[in-house]
């Protein structure tokens, strides 16, 4: 058996989250064999295509689902930042389940749109009491415009989740527990998003899960607690080339933008391209 680290490089962080709540890390975690078609290796320049007058059906019609099409009621609406908010929905129906790292389609009576979010969340949640989160930012995509100015509590949604790979354990791809290093770039320390969670997971599992977030254009004073952990600026290929080697997985999630740049960050410092991951479906 070997240990392997794995770079999460990002502006939002579910996976991460997800992943470690969940104990996994390994390059053969779920998130790491997902279909090559709902993640997306690196082109041979490090760029990537996308298609932003899609929708998600559209977007995501090649990859796999689960049949399943469960009803939800929103059990809590929270304000995460100024324009994200988290939803709580409560699921009955006991078949349903996910693993970490995937979305779902959401369903929304009287909206034509089917939105398509990532479970922010962990699987053990809603093991244990029946509840999925998501993370939804405010844009004007008619799903997010809905969670951000008409959905209430009690509001009945549909979802079915997405991307599910037949991973088979046991057969030879066992790891040892690896480290997972989170590069976490926003606006403004508002902006980052479930910091007291990853805070708290870097004092759960230290020296196995760690952070560095990166802040652009923050204005007011950073608390105490965060500034051991701060960075005023972009990620920069400095920041990542001291992490470069064979044993290294690579995970990017962010606007289309920010995942072409780093993307071609990565390929400059040498990290081969069937090892850095990306979701595609934006």
């Amino acid at each position: 058996m070997m240990a392997r680290a794995t770079i999460y490089v990002g502006c939002t962080v579910p996976q991460l989250l997800r992943g470690a709540q969940s104990r996994i890390f390994p390059s053969h975690s779920p998130l790491g064999v997902l279909r090559h078609s709902a993640f997306c290796y690196c082109t041979g320049n490090g760029t990537i295509k996308s298609k932003r007058k899609m929708d998600h059906l559209e977007r995501t019609a090649n990859n796999f689902r689960q049949e399943v099409i469960t009803q939800a009621k929103v059990c809590g609406i929270t304000n995460e930042s100024e324009t994200v908010k988290r939803l709580r929905l409560a699921i009955a129906n006991k078949d349903f389940t996910f693993k970490a790292g995937q979305w779902v389609d959401f369903f929304i009576p009287g909206v034509s749109v089917v939105g398509g979010f990532s479970i922010c969340s962990s699987p053990g949640l809603l093991e244990r009491e029946g509840i999925l989160e998501l993370a939804v930012k405010h844009t004007a995509h008619p799903p997010a415009h809905w969670i951000h100015t008409e959905c209430t509590l009690d509001s009945e949604v549909a979802l079915r989740v997405g991307d599910l790979h037949g991973y088979q354990e046991g057969k030879g791809n066992r790891h040892k527990l690896g480290t997972a290093k989170l590069y976490y770039s926003a606006k403004n320390t508002s902006e980052l998003l479930f910091k007291k969670n990853i805070l708290g997971l870097m004092k759960a599992f230290p020296g196995k899960i760690l952070c560095c977030f990166h802040v652009t254009q923050q204005r007011s004073q950073i608390c105490k607690e965060l500034q051991p952990h701060i960075t005023e600026g972009r990620i920069s290929e400095k920041d990542l080339e001291k992490h470069v080697s064979n044993d290294t997985s690579w995970y990017i999630c962010g606007p289309p933008p920010m995942i072409e740049s780093i993307s071609k960050l990565l390929t400059n410092i040498g990290v081969p391209r069937n090892c850095v991951f990306f979701e595609k479906w934006w």
